[in-house]
């Protein structure tokens, strides 16, 4: 049995990997290709296309790249009409994937769809092409079924996989000591996001903001960044200015870095939300190219803009956004929870809440791979005792 797997940037990446990984232990010997980045290529997926070459955000900033994008869907695209799959789960994504949903529905494709796209936020009337394209909608927020379902979307919520699998590998003092981190001085994690677009917007004020900060008590400052998302060529424009503000690019240990970070200071999105559930304190910021904010804020119907905010129904953490996202602002609000131990505590309780409405007591990404296989016909009891430890193998 063949199937197509496809994901556009580092969280899907994840997620989509521990459900193949899932499906590898339900359907021994079936087989993956698509749209794949790091973790999909380590679980065994054959990549048409990479990932990391379809992951753009902001509508003026995937305007100048359409020709590239649409390029690698039409190879995948042909690829999948050559190799027909007996079912696709497609990841986030959603103006590559509703399009890819479309050509695979032609092809009878079952098609499963994980990380529910925002339609309640904005670009509502996208719900219908979910309800024409999607087979199974898997969402990981807690409100996103009822609104899906009334409107006549198969939706189910699984619970944020972040949940399960976020958590540190090293204790903090085994981190402080592998990089060399005075425990003393307060930690703040630096996470600017992991495209290279949202790098080159976010890293300049982010580097004033950290020179800002060097005026007030000491602190050590770390980057975190994900691994294989093209961030290194991105990174060494900035390798200079980073080494004279003596900020420690830290790779591949994005969930040590929020946890031990006595603040972060976080790229509005899935790393919002790894935070919120390892209890690190938080300042998010957003930036897009100016055509994009004003197209696109006209649209926007939430009340909030970080997902955390959004499923606490308040404001619990501050929102830079655009306009918003200046030095000042910045080290206004990182200084306040560097210094108010009060104002930091209120928040972990906050952040601890949030984590709390996210978690489900079975395995989301299993719970996937197990609704997936039931609509292929395969039982219940074909599920091995063994399949909740494969995701943690596959980060591991």
């Amino acid at each position: 049995m063949q199937f197509l797997a496809s994901a556009g940037e580092a969280s899907g990446d994840l997620y989509a990997s521990g459900v193949v990984n899932h499906l590898h232990s339900l359907l021994p010997g079936c087989a993956f290709y698509g749209c794949a980045g790091p973790r999909l290529q380590q679980a065994g997926v054959e990549p048409v296309v990479d990932a990391a070459d379809v992951s753009v955000v902001g509508l003026a900033e995937v305007v100048s790249h359409l020709p590239r994008i649409y390029g690698h869907y039409r190879r995948l695209v042909r690829y999948a009409r050559r190799n027909p799959p007996a079912a696709a789960l497609l990841t986030d994504n959603p103006d590559f994937h509703l399009r890819l949903a479309r050509q695979l529905k032609k092809l009878h494709t079952p098609v499963f769809y994980l990380v529910a796209p925002q339609v309640w936020a904005w670009r509502q009337n996208r719900v219908k092409t979910i309800r024409e394209r999607v087979d199974k909608l898997f969402c990981l927020f807690p409100f996103e079924e009822a609104w899906f379902r009334e409107r006549g979307v198969d939706a189910t919520y699984i619970g944020h996989p972040l949940a399960k699998l976020a958590r540190p590998f090293f204790t903090r003092t085994e981190f402080f000591e592998r990089h060399r981190l005075p425990l003393d001085t307060p930690l703040i994690a630096l996470l600017p996001g992991s495209r290279p677009g949202e790098i080159t917007r976010h890293l300049p004020v982010l580097l004033e903001t950290v020179a800002l900060l060097r005026s007030r008590p000491p602190v050590s400052v770390i980057l975190g960044t994900p691994k294989g998302f093209q961030t290194a060529a991105v990174l060494s424009k900035f390798r200079e200015r980073m080494a004279a503000l003596s900020i420690q690019v830290i790779e591949n240990e994005t969930w040590d870095c929020i946890a031990h970070a006595n603040l972060a200071l976080a790229a509005s999105g899935t790393v919002t939300i790894e935070a919120a559930v390892l209890g690190t304190p938080m300042v998010t910021f957003y930036r897009v190219n100016p055509l994009s904010w004003h197209a696109g804020r006209r649209l926007v119907k939430a009340p909030f803009l970080s997902m955390v905010n959004l499923i606490a129904e308040e404001r619990i953490v501050p929102e830079l956004i655009q306009h918003d996202m200046t030095p000042a602002k910045l080290a206004a609000a990182a200084g306040e929870l560097l210094s108010n131990s009060g104002r930091a505590q209120r928040m972990r309780a906050d952040l601890a809440r949030v984590r709390d409405l996210l978690s489900t007591p079975h395995d989301p990404l299993a719970q996937t791979a197990t609704l997936i296989a039931q609509h292929l016909g395969v039982t219940p009891d074909l599920v091995s005792a063994r399949e909740h430890d494969l995701v943690r193998e596959t980060i591991n």
